[in-house]
């Protein structure tokens, strides 16, 4: 943890934040923090900045907060095929810590229809996952996450209003698309990753035809979480903000 987050309604009217689960054992047995010692914390979807040690205890710990400072913004929105619950579970966090804002869990032809009714796209399983992906790179922006079982539909009725004004990128594996494209102009990047076989042809051709671009990390298929991790990686230096 890079920083520790809390969420508004452990925040108290004065400003202090008693602990007791896995962020108290960091602060213990990982930190090695004591009284009076100073933290770097932030509240989800707020202000970022610094937490003072009160009270620490074997089973508690109090902080007084001091939130100031806005935290790194999102700067690329991923659509993502329905992976394998496993993988799924695993890429959450990453995702997070990727600067991902906007994520959409898409069927494709090669998905299977049962991968929707996993835990692990249930808020209670993955927020957890998300915040802790925030806590890692010390940001504090909790992305939004929805799921849409058909793909046309989503692609024809929703796609616009959801993006308006993106730079939509297509990844794909082969050697037939071109390397990321360059831009005149800084627009936030749209990404959609397909299944681990990649996109079918009818699907790439309707999301061509809804301005995306298709370029490709070479000709290697790669697992879905791995390929996922590589491509945001790899726009991170073209696209991110400094700052």
């Amino acid at each position: 943890m890079n920083r520790i987050l809390f969420t508004s309604e452990e925040i108290q009217s004065d400003k202090t934040v008693t602990l007791t689960d896995d962020r108290a054992t960091h602060v213990r047995d990982v930190l090695r923090a004591k009284v009076g010692d100073v933290l770097r914390t932030g509240e989800v979807n707020g202000l970022i900045g610094t937490s003072r040690i009160e009270c620490l205890t074997s089973d508690t710990i109090r902080l007084a907060t001091n939130h100031y400072a806005h935290a790194p913004e999102p700067w690329i929105d991923v659509i993502l095929a329905v992976p394998r619950p496993k993988v799924l579970r695993r890429l959450w966090a990453q995702l997070a810590s990727l600067g991902v804002g906007k994520i959409v869990i898409l069927s494709a032809f090669r998905t299977e229809r049962s991968y929707f009714s996993t835990q692990w796209l249930d808020p209670v399983h993955y927020n957890p996952q998300l915040i802790k992906g925030l806590m890692q790179v010390g940001a504090a922006r909790l992305p939004t996450v929805c799921a849409r079982k058909w793909f046309k539909t989503f692609v024809e009725k929703e796609l616009e209003d959801m993006f308006p004004n993106s730079l939509r990128l297509l990844g794909h594996p082969g050697d037939k698309f071109s390397r990321i494209p360059k831009m005149r102009e800084w627009r936030r990047p749209v990404l959609a990753i397909g299944p681990e076989g990649g996109w079918v042809d009818h699907e790439i051709g309707i999301l061509k035809q809804h301005g995306f671009i298709p370029f490709s990390l070479g000709t290697r298929t790669l697992c879905t979480d791995t390929a996922t991790i590589a491509l945001i990686a790899t726009l991170m230096s073209q696209f991110a903000p400094s700052k």
